[in-house]
């Protein structure tokens, strides 16, 4: 695959991910006003998904053997942990506070390459970042919902901590001599985090009898199962596969910076589904998101290199991360990740957007 194809289906999965995440809510809603707990969804959402993706658990039992520790991860942090620590986080602060600080997740994702694994990150992904950030703080209007209660602030926190566990587990396996399906992962993760979420969303005391009522979409009664369907299938099974692919396709910082897209989706369809009005500051807030992912996305890599990167650690020994690791990869603008299907040999083509910050 050409490297430019390449960056390309990683940015277009990106912003499918981001469109079907966010198209959540808006189904969500009626679900939650028809008299579901909002966990109850949360678990409904996730359950419904592991089952349908159970065949797909079977075929990739081996899984299981090979990998338990990445599915694990992926179970409790990109599934369970995101969902339970927001939800816990929105029943003390208000909704747009929590979802701002839920999608700190890119920036503290590049804070932890450029401090903690002391590698550069392009300058391109950290302006986007910062444009992203700011412009979410206008599409959630931070400014009407200003509070302090520091639980709240850290169960927020602690989902935009979940929230890069998933970009960093997402991108495992990628590369690897046997590479992890990631449709194994997805189902399995869902497996795991149906499990979490049954001890915390108590499901046996849900009223089951309004899945088989209408919910009302802005005046107009939708099947409650079919809503549910959409989450379960749209919102959360082709969600995630997408998702997955679009960071094994790029990396985690540029991936993130263009899932904060999922914010501004979630607001214009409930502005065009639900009826909610969106003010001159959350229009231009969505405009400047969509700047800072543009931004960002131009620092996509193109190849990892077969040296070490001048001024990184020497390669670790076998079994220890190496330049082919998600670590690794993430030098030269933001990842250096190999192009989907590459062989295992490895160009040494770098990414553009090498000035680092």
């Amino acid at each position: 695959m050409h490297v430019s194809q390449g960056r390309s289906a990683g940015l277009g999965l990106a912003l499918a991910s981001a469109l079907t995440f966010g198209s959540s809510g808006v189904a969500a809603k009626p679900l939650i006003e028809a008299g579901l707990d909002p966990l109850q969804v949360t678990w409904l959402r996730a359950a419904g998904a592991a089952l349908l993706l159970l065949p797909v658990a079977w075929h990739h039992r081996s899984l299981l053997v090979r990998r338990p520790a990445l599915l694990v991860g992926f179970g409790l942090l990109a599934v369970a942990g995101v969902q339970a620590c927001y939800f816990a986080a929105i029943s003390r602060i208000p909704v747009g506070v929590a979802l701002l600080i839920e999608y700190l997740g890119p920036a503290l994702l590049l804070g932890w390459v450029r401090f903690v694994q002391r590698r550069p990150v392009s300058r391109a992904a950290a302006v986007g970042v910062a444009l992203a950030v700011g412009g979410l703080a206008c599409v959630v209007e931070l400014w009407a919902g200003l509070g302090f209660d520091a639980i709240g602030l850290l169960l927020g926190l602690g989902a935009a901590c979940c929230q890069v566990g998933y970009f960093l587990l997402s991108d495992h396996g990628g590369d690897d001599a046997e590479p992890v399906d990631p449709l194994g992962v997805v189902a399995y993760g869902l497996l795991i985090g149906t499990l979490v979420l049954t001890v915390i969303a108590r499901p046996w005391g849900m009223d089951w009898s309004v899945l088989g009522r209408r919910a009302d979409l802005n005046g107009t009664g939708v099947p409650a199962a079919l809503l549910l369907l959409w989450v379960v299938v749209v919102s959360t099974v082709v969600a995630y596969l997408t998702g997955v692919l679009a960071v094994r396709r790029l990396s985690p910082p540029v991936a993130g910076v263009v899932a904060c897209l999922e914010a501004v989706v979630a607001t214009v369809l409930a502005w065009v589904l639900l009826g909610e009005r969106l003010s001159g500051p959350q229009v231009l807030g969505g405009l400047v998101v969509l700047s800072g992912a543009f931004i960002a996305q131009t620092s996509a890599p193109r190849r990892a290199p077969a040296a070490p990167v001048a001024g990184s650690p020497p390669a670790a020994a076998d079994g220890a991360e190496g330049p082919a690791s998600p670590a690794g990869r993430l030098a030269s603008g933001g990842g250096g990740r190999a192009d989907a299907g590459a062989g295992p040999e490895g160009d040494t083509e770098l990414s553009e957007g090498s000035q680092t910050t």
